[in-house]
């Protein structure tokens, strides 16, 4: 059974795109709800969410997970991927949901993950029916790349990844980058530069000029 999903929300009552924050491992949605402040000024028809995640995370009971990660939480891989199968259900429902009420289609809304939350996107997105207008990957990884061939749709994707993150190696863009563009993607990639597991304010700048390309406002 699907889930649902809790997120705040922000923007007009009336928007003509959406953006779609998926937070990491131990976070919440509020964590990257609050980008919408920097970014509503440049994108003001733009409403945005960022659900929390379906299950409490067991390393951090306040926060949420997409999914156990048994290297360091002592989860089973078969925990794992069944646990990750069900949220994978979970946020399609939500992405749904959230363009069934703004009234809008796919092809005007851009999902944003950061660590697992970019992990859950470049695995769903791909997936749907129908393709968004594009993904941004901060600080992630792409999982199963031998699995690409599954994709339906191929919506630009930008990634972007601290050079001195010690949480989600560095080189996991290059990676992403190589399967991703040998599947067929469009891949623009962005290092930010002296930054660990976050998002700095050059790599902010870059998603926002990549999100009003995408959503046709720049």
């Amino acid at each position: 059974m699907t889930r649902e999903l809790q997120s705040g929300r922000r923007g007009p009552a009336q928007a003509d795109s959406v953006v779609v924050f998926l937070h990491g491992y131990g976070a919440d949605g509020v964590d990257l709800l609050g980008l919408a402040d920097p970014l509503a000024p440049h994108l003001p028809r733009t409403a945005f969410y960022s659900p929390d995640a379906p299950e409490r995370c067991r390393n951090n009971p306040m926060g949420f997970q997409w999914f156990p990660i048994p290297w360091l939480d002592g989860s089973t891989e078969d925990e794992a991927r069944a646990s990750m199968a069900h949220a994978i259900d979970d946020l399609n429902g939500f992405l749904d949901s959230v363009l069934a009420r703004e009234g809008l289609a796919a092809d005007r809304m851009v999902v944003v993950g950061f660590s697992q939350g970019t992990m859950m996107a470049l695995h769903v997105l791909p997936r749907r029916d129908q393709a968004v207008a594009g993904i941004v990957g901060f600080s992630g990884r792409l999982l199963a790349p031998e699995l690409l061939a599954e994709a339906r749709q191929h919506p630009p994707v930008l990634l972007l990844h601290g050079d001195q993150d010690q949480m989600v190696p560095f080189a996991d863009m290059g990676l992403a980058e190589r399967a991703l563009s040998g599947a067929g993607f469009e891949v623009a990639t962005h290092i930010m530069r002296g930054t660990g597991h976050g998002i700095s304010p050059d790599g902010l700048g870059a998603a926002l000029s990549f999100i009003r390309a995408r959503l046709g406002t720049g």
